[in-house]
């Protein structure tokens, strides 16, 4: 039986591309990406001509059972998403799912994820944090936040340019317009930008500048003296 790969890619830099990761998608039977048109540019770079299959939110519920049958019939198969690590906020946690209910091996490489070096760059405190990832935009988004307000580990959370200001507003209604924050854009890139102070510094800023970008928002946690327990 052959094996699933999931292979992380840079945020932005190729050059943070590992050696491993190019040999392993080299290898490769097949190789499974969010975006063909957005990998292609990353498999010409490094002269990778393994072919490639579309694999994204839209169609991954209906080619999971394929994609595991052809594992199971020994082809290796690499997952890839536009950038960073697949699975997290993007595809591939289903076909990782059903691969390790097949019996079918998976190995995951370590490599770029955007929201590790966010968190490093904040300079708030990181030896406890919860990732929340995308906020629902709608459904949800209320009740979410409410149950993360005494939330007292610091938080990770991605968000488009064009919700931005909306979704730091919102933090702090919620968390309140002092709470410490850190929201970092376009890492690895040449607009690479961290701003940190507190919610109401961080609005401010955005609210003179135009948010550009793909952005990774973190909140410091509810300090102890001002935590609350529901009866």
């Amino acid at each position: 039986m052959a094996k699933l790969y999931v292979v992380p890619t840079p945020v932005g830099n190729l050059e943070d591309m590992t050696m491993r990761a190019i040999r392993v998608l080299k290898e490769a039977d097949c190789v499974l990406a969010e975006d063909t048109r957005t990998s292609g540019i990353l498999m010409k770079h490094f002269e990778i001509k393994t072919r490639m299959q579309s694999h994204h939110k839209f169609n991954e519920h209906k080619t999971v059972e394929g994609l595991v049958a052809r594992l199971q019939g020994g082809e290796n198969i690499a997952l890839i998403s536009d950038a960073g690590t697949p699975a997290i906020s993007d595809p591939g946690f289903l076909l990782v799912r059903e691969c390790r209910k097949a019996g079918i091996d998976v190995e995951c490489l370590p490599g770029a994820t955007a929201f590790v070096p966010a968190l490093v760059a904040s300079g708030l405190p990181n030896d406890r944090f919860c990732f929340e990832g995308f906020l629902p935009q709608k459904k949800g988004r209320s009740t979410r936040l409410s149950e993360l307000a005494n939330e007292t580990r610091t938080m990770i959370f991605y968000e488009s340019p064009f919700r931005l200001l909306k979704t730091l507003i919102q933090f702090a209604e919620v968390f309140g317009a002092d709470r410490d924050a850190s929201v970092s854009r376009e890492i690895s890139k040449i607009h690479e930008e961290t701003v940190r102070g507190t919610l109401s510094e961080i609005i401010a800023h955005f609210t003179e500048r135009e948010p550009k970008g793909e952005f990774v928002i973190v909140v410091g946690g509810l300090p102890s003296k001002t935590r609350y327990v529901e009866i």
